[in-house]
This record gives structure tokens, C-alpha cells and sequence, in this order.
């Protein structure tokens, strides 16, 4: 019973069209930013090291480096400021959480590429 009732209203704030990527992928993700009264959208385009969790409460970490500092922002995933996640390029993995980038450096840091062999079911 309180399960249902949980599950009614989160899903009014779920977004329909979530988009397919997977951990090892690279994305653009478009957030919307608020400075004073002006809103614009924002490109944080990296490297997809983690998903967490289900329903309203799914999350995802993009990781990018910007001159020699690494980068991590950790995005919900059905909140209204992530306007759109674009998948770049697909990056083939054997791990659900690549925190193992955090150690590497330069070419390392790069993934190898998949061939996209999976098809997506709609």
C-alpha cells in the first residue's frame, strides 16, 4: 500500500523519454543554469563513471578533465534542469563503476570504442 502511493506520486515528476547510455559512454549533458534573472543551458560533455539507484532517485557521474584537474558532477537524472543527455560515443567496459579513471592520466584515460552490436528494444 505505501509503496503504491510512493510510486503514484513520483510518477508524475519522472520524465517520459529518458535517454539510453550506459557507464564507459561519453555524453553531453545540457543543464539548465540560473544566473539572476536570466536561465541559460550549459554543455558539461565527459565520461559516464557511475549510475545509481531507481525512480526519481536515479543519479549519474560524468567525469571530464579540464587542463590537468579532473572534473566529476553528479547529475539526477529526472530533475527539470538536465534538459537532454546526449550519448557521444559509446566506450566498452567490464566494470558498473569506472572509479578507476580517477587514478589515470593523459591517453589512459580514454576507453577503448564499442561497436554497438546491442540493439535497443522500444
Amino acid at each position: 500500500m505505501k509503496t503504491q502511493l510512493l510510486d503514484s506520486v513520483e510518477s508524475k515528476s519522472l520524465k517520459e523519454k529518458v535517454p539510453y547510455f550506459e557507464i564507459g559512454d561519453t555524453v553531453e549533458v545540457h543543464c539548465r543554469i540560473k544566473e539572476g534573472e536570466k536561465t541559460r543551458i550549459q554543455i558539461f560533455t565527459g565520461t559516464v563513471i557511475g549510475r545509481k539507484s531507481r525512480g526519481i532517485n536515479e543519479t549519474f557521474t560524468v567525469r571530464r578533465v579540464v587542463g590537468s584537474e579532473g572534473v566529476e558532477r553528479i547529475f539526477p537524472l529526472h530533475s527539470p534542469n538536465v534538459v537532454d543527455v546526449v550519448p557521444v560515443r559509446s566506450g566498452k567496459t567490464r566494470r558498473a563503476k569506472l572509479y578507476f579513471l580517477r587514478d589515470r592520466v593523459g591517453k589512459a584515460v580514454k576507453l577503448p570504442h564499442r561497436h554497438s552490436t546491442h540493439t535497443v528494444i522500444k
